[in-house]
Parts: C-alpha cells; sequence; structure tokens
C-alpha cells in the first residue's frame, strides 16, 4: 500500500510539472490537435500566402517599371489610394448615424491623418532605401517591424506572447537568413552601396513606421470597422501622397513615355496594393498584425519564384528551405491560441475563450484564480487530471 501510494505521488508529481508546463505554453485549456489544426487555421495560412502573393505581384510590376526607366513611388502609392477613396471612403459617406464620415472626421480627424501619413512614409522610406543600401540589407533589416510590433501590441494592446510565439517568431527569421544567403550565393545582391548607413537607417525606419501603422490597423479593424479604416486611409492617403507627387515627382512624371505596357503596369501595381489593403485588415481581425508580418515573409520568395520565369534568376535548394522555415514558424505562431478573460461567463467552458495569436488578453494567473474561487479549477490528483498537458498525459498512462 506505501508503495502505490508512493507511485502515485511521483506521478502527480510529474503531472503537475507537465501542467505548469501546458499552462506556460497553451493557457488553462484542455487542446487536442483536433483543436488545434483548424479549418480556421489552414484559412489563415492560406490568407496570408494570398497577401503574399500579392506583394509578389507589386514587386514584378515594379521592376518592370525599374527596366522602363519609371521611377515614380509615391505616383504609384496615389493611385492605390485614390481607389481607396473611390471605394471604402465613399462608402462611409453614405453611411448614416455615428459611422458616418462627417461624424468620424468630427472626432478622430487627426488620429486618422497621423496614421496615413505613417503608412505613406513607411512605404516611401523604403523605396528610397534601395538608392543607398543593397537588397541584402534591406531584406534583413525589413524583418525589424516584427520585433518593434510584438513590443508596441505588449505596450499599447496589452498583449501577452508566449514561449513559442518567440521560438516560432525566430524559426521565420531563420528562414529569412537561409534566403538572404541564397541570394548572396547567386550574386544577387542588387542595389546601391553609396552610402549604407543612409540606406539601413532609412529601412529600419521604415520598419518602425509599418509597425505603428499595422498597430493601428489591428486596434481599428478589431474594435471600429475595416471599411472607416481603410475609407479614412484612402482619404488622408490621396491627399497626402498627392501634396508629396505634386512636389517631389512632377519631373519624373513628366518625362514618362506613356504607351499600354506601361499604364498595364500602372494598373497591375495599383491593382495589387488594392487587394493587399482591402484583404490585409481581414486577415488581421483573424489572427493578427504580428502573425500577418510573419506570413509576408514568403513574399520575397515568391517574388524570387517568379523571377526565375520573368527574369532569368537562378534557382537555389536554400529557397526551398527559407520557405518551408517561413511556413513553419507562421503556422506554430499560430497554432498556440491565447485566453482572453471573458467576465460575461462563471463557468471553465466560459470564462476562457480561444482567440487569435495577436488577440489582447490579461495574465492567465488571474483567471485560475478566478476559476479556483468558483470552485471549477482542481489541482491534479491521482484520480482526477488536471487541464493542459496534463490531461493528455493522464489519459496516455491510464491506458
Amino acid at each position: 500500500m506505501d508503495c502505490e501510494a508512493g507511485e502515485d505521488t511521483s506521478k502527480c508529481g510529474s503531472l503537475r510539472a507537465l501542467s505548469c508546463c501546458g499552462r506556460l505554453i497553451c493557457g488553462p485549456q484542455n487542446l487536442t490537435l483536433k483543436d488545434v489544426f483548424t479549418w480556421q487555421l489552414f484559412k489563415t495560412i492560406a490568407m496570408g500566402q494570398a497577401l503574399s502573393m500579392l506583394i509578389c505581384g507589386t514587386a514584378v510590376t515594379c521592376q518592370y517599371l525599374a527596366d522602363a526607366v519609371v521611377d515614380t513611388p509615391m505616383l504609384q502609392s496615389f493611385l492605390n489610394y485614390t481607389l481607396l477613396l473611390l471605394t471604402y471612403t465613399l462608402a462611409l459617406a453614405f453611411r448614416k448615424g455615428e459611422s458616418n464620415i462627417f461624424q468620424i472626421l468630427k472626432t478622430k480627424w487627426w488620429k486618422y491623418f497621423l496614421v496615413a501619413l505613417t503608412d505613406v512614409e513607411a512605404n516611401y522610406t523604403v523605396v528610397k532605401a534601395y538608392q543607398f543600401t543593397t537588397l541584402t540589407s534591406i531584406q534583413l533589416l525589413d524583418c525589424f517591424v516584427i520585433p518593434v510590433l510584438m513590443v508596441l501590441s505588449w505596450i499599447f494592446l496589452k498583449t501577452h506572447y508566449r514561449p513559442l510565439h518567440f521560438v516560432a517568431v525566430a524559426v521565420c527569421l531563420l528562414g529569412v537568413g537561409a534566403m538572404v544567403g541564397a541570394d548572396l550565393l547567386a550574386g544577387r545582391d542588387q542595389g546601391s552601396s553609396s552610402h549604407v548607413l543612409l540606406g539601413d537607417g532609412l529601412v529600419l525606419v521604415s520598419a518602425a513606421l509599418y509597425a505603428v501603422s499595422n498597430l493601428c490597423q489591428e486596434y481599428t479593424v478589431k474594435n471600429l470597422s475595416r471599411v472607416e479604416f481603410l475609407g479614412m486611409m484612402g482619404l488622408f492617403g490621396t491627399i497626402i501622397s498627392g501634396v508629396q507627387m505634386a512636389i517631389f515627382e512632377y519631373k519624373a512624371i513628366s518625362a514618362i513615355i506613356w504607351d499600354r505596357r506601361i499604364c498595364l503596369f500602372f494598373v497591375a501595381y495599383s491593382l495589387c496594393m488594392y487587394g493587399l489593403y482591402s484583404f490585409m485588415p481581414v486577415v488581421v481581425k483573424m489572427t493578427s498584425a504580428t502573425a500577418v508580418n510573419l506570413s509576408l515573409l514568403t513574399a520575397d520568395l515568391f517574388s524570387l519564384f517568379c523571377g526565375m520565369f520573368l527574369f532569368r534568376f537562378s534557382f537555389s535548394s536554400l529557397y526551398i528551405v527559407s520557405f518551408v522555415l517561413i511556413t513553419l514558424g507562421f503556422i506554430t505562431f499560430n497554432v498556440v491560441p491565447t485566453y482572453t478573460v471573458d467576465h460575461s461567463h462563471s463557468t471553465i467552458e466560459g470564462a476562457y475563450h480561444l482567440t487569435s495569436s495577436g488577440d489582447t488578453q490579461q495574465d492567465d494567473e488571474v483567471a485560475v484564480q478566478r476559476l479556483q474561487k468558483e470552485g471549477h479549477w482542481n489541482e491534479c490528483s491521482p484520480t482526477e487530471p488536471c487541464n493542459g498537458l496534463c490531461t493528455l498525459t493522464y489519459q496516455s498512462s491510464t491506458t
């Protein structure tokens, strides 16, 4: 009898240790493979890669425009913001009540102006960086947007990332490193190196601006409206980019030799950007701005794959390794859900609700204490499994 009691105590100690690890990784919730690998996850992966393909479309059309000696990044942004203006801003104009454009402008016009200014300048600075630094530097430093966005989300959105999320980000960045290594081995270190420090600084500034813009986008689409965000971006983005275009690009625009081919490239670029801006808030609402930026890391790979057929780029097996690593990191980031305390419920089933990886959440211990107080949370015992990974271990040990 003493031996059996000792074995039960040892087993309980092991289960408690696994329970702590389970709560650290997954939170106080029974998770199975069926709960994790859901249709929602696969849909998120597919939509994230669709966004990467849209960015690939913009990269390919930009390459064709560069080959035609067309250097008008602000004109290209202006066309995109104009499309947003003609659709989402007009939609706001026909709304009634508090969601009408005039009501929004009365109270929040300066906020959306700053967000639009951030977004416009983020696009402009990264394009200017190509004049001073190399493609390799841009690919590496552009990843700076992810840690900045995670810090901003933690500060302003109260997002709580689990250790597995940091591992997932590290795997994605490792994939980017493989892609950059393949570029160096292929001798495709394009761009200028006349003022490397200036160019690298512009990339870092652009990444920080993108992080701020994406953070504001996540907050708006999850708390207000996707149409409101895009409508305001279209309105103020058109004004800001239009002013900058008139000041800095009037000579470059007048020098363009317009023909059917050039017009087609501008149309293709504008449609790809319009699609990116329109559907990115949908994916952000499903997951988070951080998760979306992780999925967009594959955009450079899609551009390289297209370049193999269109621009005779050489193939490297490291590109496949890079794609696998980035995709694996993105899946890992979204596989483990986060938990938000729901004060409208008081049962074990309702006290937590699964959210995407970037949703605002409170600390798990607060919810555990709440459940303990209500009598719905049980410590590990030899006969009753606790929540988290402990449940799976207990079930396997009894079979």
